[in-house]
């Protein structure tokens, strides 16, 4: 079903998400996809505002990949689209690429920040190729993020790595996202602070 620009949500501020899980068995019923619902999870625990999830189980195909995210972003009108699965080293893993190939303008940053803190758990976080874009069309644009595989590393890569206190040691990738969707035009996105604080410069704070 494609979905027009003027469709309404269901509040001013509910926000549209897209979960790409990437996986040939997964999708083709091998085994259960594990990845959509450890995101879901997670992003309901995080998020205040309503959630608008919008699921997708595909193969590791890169048009197909592709394809997916400019569905999610041009006819649903997702906000927020965060991938999983696909972003390693062997030849079959080309979501990075397709993602690519979806943006308008790469966001390195989350890649960078997303490998800082897989490194504090395993050396091998050195071979993932996860990458961000902002994939942005005429009145409309969203941030694309791949993340890992594995529901563990997904929470880890979100949320950080705090002390046994509590205190962040490295911050998680999602504390940027809420300010990243200000910036290009989303709803304004309110966290539970206890398993994620948002940061954004004291301009940007809504009363």
């Amino acid at each position: 079903m494609k979905h027009t620009e003027d469709q309404k949500r269901s509040t001013p501020n509910e926000v549209r998400i897209g979960l790409i899980s990437i996986s040939d068995r997964a999708s083709k019923g091998v085994y259960q996809d594990e990845g959509i619902p450890a995101l879901q999870t997670w992003l309901m625990k995080a998020i205040k505002n309503p959630c608008d999830f919008h699921e997708r189980l595909i193969s590791d195909d890169s048009e197909i990949i592709t394809e997916a995210i400019v569905e999610l972003v041009d006819d649903m009108r997702c906000d927020l689209v965060l991938t999983t699965g696909g972003t390693g080293p062997s030849r079959r893993d080309v979501t990075p690429e397709a993602t690519l190939d979806a943006g308008t303008r790469e966001m390195p940053g989350f890649g960078e920040q997303m490998r800082q803190i897989s490194l504090k758990f395993v050396p091998t976080a050195i071979l993932s190729r996860q990458v961000a874009v902002l994939r942005e069309i005429e009145e409309h644009a969203a941030l694309v993020i791949n993340l890992p595989g594995q529901p563990k590393a997904i929470a880890e890569t979100l949320e950080g790595l705090k002390d046994d206190n509590g205190k962040v040691l490295v911050p998680g990738i999602f504390a940027a996202v809420p300010y990243c969707i200000d910036l290009i035009g989303g709803p304004y996105i309110e966290t539970n602070e206890e398993i994620i604080k948002v940061f954004r410069p004291k301009s940007a704070l809504k009363k």
